[in-house]
């Protein structure tokens, strides 16, 4: 036996020996747990379904949007069934449900949910409209669809927030998680965000999960929405911890918004890096003091 397979028996043998500890990473159960690949594929169909003339199926070939659509349709009906099915068990609710209860209601949550993309596509509309005229920069609403890294994270965060409100777990932050991983953008799916809504640019955006956001609100990159602290844990769960943007409030780059209790009022500009813990009266300007330049030569 050579030196590198003593070496490597020897490191097995610490490996296997450490998974005996019974931590929480030994769970070895892998049949058991929601595929990421799985959940993206549903995600890139779902898109398809949403914008039935932007993108096109890998999988299908078909003459008719009718039939493509269908097909779409079923094949998200199925597998979003079967990872619901798998992710319900993280629920207390059903904590002591049988696998042919958790079987019926993983079918029933996924055609609930089905049921919801006319008002995902509805509240989509807007969010291209918001964009569209926000951004001179934009030469066509396909550009925006197609293009834009704060439009996508905009439409998975509408997605994955329709499942959340289903209470389902995990799989709602798989996909925001996701489009976090491709855009830099961090949208929470517990967050409620109105109509009209505009990410610019975007990168370095995170809104937490208690946010709650107004109509025709217009956020640039670099900004935060977050809570003053989270020392308190579990202990703050369902807790409001993250601010609340009323209707036409635009926030500028860097800006960084912070507290349950702050709320920002309507109309209200808030200017680049600033630091915000308290609520501002609606039709205010917030900006910092320009800071003194030097030049030397």
């Amino acid at each position: 036996m050579s030196l590198v397979e003593k070496e490597l028996d020897s490191i097995m043998e610490g490996i296997f020996a450490d998974y005996s500890e019974k931590k929480f990473i030994d769970k070895v159960d892998i049949s058991n747990q929601p595929d990421k690949k799985v959940i993206t594929d549903i995600l890139a169909k779902l898109q398809e379904i949403i914008f039935p003339g932007f993108f096109k199926p890998d999988t299908y070939k078909s003459y008719t949007v009718k039939t493509t659509i269908s097909m779409l349709v079923e094949d998200v009906l199925y597998n979003l069934k079967k990872e619901i099915g798998i992710t319900l068990k993280y629920n207390p609710i059903y904590s002591d449900s049988s696998a042919c209860e958790i079987q019926g209601e993983s079918q029933r949550i996924a055609v609930e949910f089905l049921k919801k993309i006319p008002k995902i596509r509805e509240y989509i509309e807007t969010d291209v409209s918001a964009a569209f005229d926000g951004d001179p920069a934009a030469y066509n609403k396909e550009e925006i669809v197609v293009t834009y890294p704060g439009f996508y994270a905009i439409m998975v965060y509408r997605i994955a927030h329709e499942l959340h409100v289903l209470n389902v777990p995990l799989i709602p932050r798989i996909m925001t998680e996701h489009a976090h991983s491709l855009t830099g953008i961090d949208i929470h799916p517990g967050a409620q965000i109105g109509k009209y809504f505009f990410i610019d640019h975007g990168t370095g955006i995170v809104i937490g999960e208690t946010t709650i956001i107004g109509d025709n609100v217009k956020i640039y990159q670099g900004v935060t929405l977050g809570a003053l602290s989270t020392r308190g844990g579990q202990m703050l769960k369902n807790v409001k911890r993250h601010p609340t943007i009323e209707d036409n409030v635009t926030i500028y780059s860097g800006a960084t918004i912070l507290g349950g209790e702050t709320i920002i009022g309507k109309d209200v500009v808030i200017g680049g890096n600033t630091f915000i813990t308290s609520s501002v009266l609606e039709g205010t300007k917030v900006s910092v003091k320009q800071p003194e330049l030097k030049f030397k030569k």
